[in-house]
């Protein structure tokens, strides 16, 4: 009896810590690392130990921090890494989901020596956001990144979406 309490008060203690550092991951990196992981996952078409192979980190580090059991990357090359990864996905060779495409950007992120820097962070995440939207919009008509939308919603939903709140904007 007494072991099922302790075992139960342990419980909910390791779901407050990981609680704590999910709301942590949001402060630091605008959302939960678990769900920028699982679209860099899906995107990639890779397992989640070979993604990150790619970042440099072990599996069980990466499975940590994705279930905010840690709250943070302690190594900037890894975080490096995963924001080079997720400005491939927008790029038009990624995009296309073509193998060999995927496969070349992984290869040159896991190849990377990447270094960071105070002027690669940005100090307001939201007004990088409208940046790059508006890019976007000046970039594109709005039937135009309408139809791409369209194309991508099936398979790379989170990018398509994206490219509907680019063509939104006034």
């Amino acid at each position: 009896m007494q072991e099922d309490n302790l075992r139960r008060g342990a419980k909910v203690e390791d779901q407050k810590i990981v609680q704590r550092n999910l709301e942590l991951q949001k402060q630091w990196y605008g959302e939960p690392l678990g769900d920028r992981v699982r679209r860099l996952v899906v995107a990639f078409d890779v397992s989640q130990a070979n993604l990150a192979d790619v970042l440099g980190i072990s599996a069980p580090m990466l499975s940590q921090v994705m279930s905010g059991r840690r709250a943070k990357i302690g190594n900037p090359s890894v975080l490096a890494r995963l924001i080079m990864l997720e400005r491939k996905v927008l790029t038009p060779e990624v995009a296309s989901g073509r193998k060999e495409a995927l496969q070349k950007a992984l290869e040159d992120v896991r190849d990377s020596k990447p270094t960071v820097s105070r002027d690669m962070l940005p100090v307001d995440p939201g007004r990088a956001d409208r940046a790059a939207l508006a890019l976007l919009r000046r970039t594109a008509t709005v039937d135009e990144l309408t139809e791409a939308a369209r194309m991508l919603d099936g398979r790379f939903p989170a990018l398509a979406e994206v490219l509907r709140r680019a063509g939104a904007l006034a």
